[in-house]
């Protein structure tokens, strides 16, 4: 019998046969849509178990279940004689996060942190309010989850860089067996990095980019390393079979069946309880289900891997921090430490380009109808991939040594398809109020997003509590261009994207800028420098790479917080492992440095404890 619904639809009714069919296909895409990110997937959540028990005692608590904390969790679970804990505030990756084509989808929702900084004078203008959003991963796999998947280990200069300021055994030499232990299997160790190229880039695009980048004088890339530091490349991915593939799947997941591991998801850890020494954490404290208090043991160590926010957040919380900070809130001071400070991040400014106006579309509905129909049953056609993302180029600006200051990735939105446009800017938080012009270009023409990155940011801005109570964000400031320097190298950043538009290749798909109207910004020439320092304070944002909050230094440095053996400053058992450790944030995407970081901090763990044996 045919439904009120097809008969509404349909002229002519269905005898039975191709009712059955269609329900059969709607069931089969509904049970792949399931399939995407079923719970065997993800670790099992001990929550229930703990509770039944009481409080108990493991010899190592990892907090957070990010890209560093799921690896530091595999690892020394590796040795079954220690009980591993891992507290982790958010629940399984939705969906949206295995499919690397909707990236920008989990922003704003219940899977992020989604964090806003305080209003500055200088950036994220034609953000919402004005205020810069920085989102974080809230789940397993953490920012791992959310990220666009690159990976990109950074260079020479920048762990030569760490040493040099007294961090021993962080130089290049140092940490490269680190980045090449952390993608191949070793041991009894199950996880690793799954890497591998995307599958699917916008052919149209790459001809574009590589061509014009070429006529100006600058290499293609096949792999950046030592040499081959500038260029245009396709990095490879955290990516398999068109499925995400975080620390937290590969790493965490993979060995979660280990009786010595335990896992509890939705545990908001509230505060780590030192002995009256200061010396020694006793207890963490944690929340779960919203309201249901808990608290464990530690027999060892604390693991701090909640990211360049919440790391600390938590650590100022327990009484770590700066003292006048903490002396205003009515905290007991533990120790006095710069936590907060050093805060840096990669700030981007985005431009948009039209291409082939007014050129017949070559995408229809029913493309994106079969994009998903293919990624569901097939995994196969564009959602297996994001588009260009992972064509990056890395350049310097100035010419003046073989480090890039700048980097440049590329989103793709095809005419007439709107739906991804909202996603795009809605993901980068744009204010409604600037959207017009790139809604209007598109009607007409593709429309080309670039992220025009500052690599190598001299301003620093500081984490800082906005109160007592653990479920409040805290006060976030970006200081932003507070160095003019930065400022100036985005400027020359926008001015190497004029120069493509320029070229042979560029000119070819009738390639040109298109200008939001700011009413500020129009008081200058257009693309004069004013101008386009009046749209860089407008259109700037995060590449969503925030680090240094937990210094790491040696012990004789102020601004230190923790000692190149990560761990806290006047504390024996609690080491810090994750991008806020960084002195100075590498000149690329931080991921791969983040899971370097955590296989570092395992041996510092395995020598502290066993002497490095397993």
């Amino acid at each position: 019998m045919s439904s009120p619904l097809l008969a509404t639809q349909c002229a002519a009714q269905s005898v039975g046969a191709i009712n059955s069919m269609v329900n059969a296909l709607l069931q089969a895409i509904l049970a792949a849509q399931c399939a995407i990110s079923p719970p065997n997937l993800w670790p099992p959540d001990y929550a229930a178990q703990l509770l039944r028990k009481g409080e108990d005692t493991y010899d190592f608590v990892v907090v957070g279940a990010g890209s560093a904390g799921s690896v530091i969790a595999s690892r020394l679970s590796e040795n079954p004689n220690w009980r591993v804990l891992v507290l982790e505030a958010g629940g399984d990756p939705p969906q949206e996060s295995e499919v690397p084509g909707l990236l920008f989808s989990l922003e704003h929702t219940n899977a992020t942190w989604n964090y806003l900084t305080e209003h500055s004078d200088r950036a994220c203008w034609a953000l919402v309010g004005k205020r810069c959003y920085w989102p974080r991963g809230k789940m397993i796999g953490g920012s791992g989850g959310v990220n666009g998947m690159l990976y990109v280990r950074g260079h020479r200069g920048d762990y030569d860089g760490w040493a040099h300021a007294g961090n021993t055994g962080w130089g290049w030499d140092d940490v490269l067996p680190y980045f090449e232990r952390s993608i191949r299997p070793v041991g009894n160790g199950k996880g690793y990095v799954v890497l591998n190229d995307f599958p699917f880039n916008d052919p149209d695009i790459e001809t574009l980019i590589y061509q014009g980048s070429a006529e100006l004088g600058i290499p293609r890339v096949r792999q950046f390393t030592e040499g081959s530091e500038t260029g245009y490349g396709n990095l490879p991915g955290t990516i398999q079979n068109g499925r995400r593939m975080s620390s937290g799947k590969g790493h965490l997941s993979k060995v979660s069946q280990r009786p010595n591991l335990q896992v509890i998801k939705n545990a908001r850890v509230t505060k780590l309880n030192f002995d009256e020494s200061g010396k020694y954490v006793r207890s963490v404290s944690f929340v779960i289900r919203g309201s249901i208090k808990m608290r464990v043991n530690i027999g060892k160590e604390v693991v701090l891997s909640a990211g360049a926010i919440e790391s600390p957040k938590l650590l100022m919380l327990s009484g770590v921090g700066p003292a006048e900070h903490l002396r205003q809130l009515n905290i007991s001071l533990v120790h006095d430490l710069p936590i907060g400070d050093n805060l840096q991040d990669h700030v981007q400014v985005v431009t948009f380009l039209k291409l082939n106006e007014h050129v017949a579309p070559s995408r229809t509905i029913l493309d994106s109808l079969d994009t998903t129909y293919n990624y569901l049953i097939h995994r196969r056609g564009p959602l297996i991939s994001h588009g260009t993302t992972s064509l990056t180029g890395f350049i310097n600006t100035l010419k003046n040594g073989p480090y890039p200051d700048v980097e440049f990735h590329h989103f793709i939105m095809r005419r007439g398809d709107f739906g991804s446009l909202e996603v795009f800017l809605g993901g980068l938080n744009f204010d409604d109020n600037y959207k017009g012009e790139i809604r209007k270009a598109l009607e007409t023409a593709d429309v080309l997003g670039i992220f025009n990155v500052l690599t190598n940011p001299k301003s620093k801005g500081n984490v800082r509590l906005r109160n007592v109570d653990y479920r409040d964000p805290p006060k976030l400031v970006d200081n932003y261009f507070k160095e003019p320097e930065d400022l100036e190298t985005l400027l020359r950043a926008i001015r190497f994207q004029e120069k493509l538009l320029n070229t042979t290749a560029f000119k070819a798909l009738k390639a040109a800028l298109i200008f939001p109207l700011v009413a500020e910004c129009n008081d200058f020439r257009l693309q004069s420098d004013d101008y386009w320092r009046c749209y860089i304070k407008y259109f700037s944002s995060t590449t969503y790479h925030l680090s240094g909050s937990v210094k790491m230094a040696p012990e004789e440095d102020a601004t230190g917080c923790v000692n190149p053996r990560l761990q806290l400053g006047g504390c024996s058992n609690v080491r810090v492992a994750d991008a806020s450790i960084m002195p100075k944030v590498p000149t690329a995407n931080t991921n791969a440095a983040t899971i370097m970081i955590a296989e570092k901090a395992v041996d510092f763990i395995r020598e502290d404890w066993l002497g490095g044996r397993l």
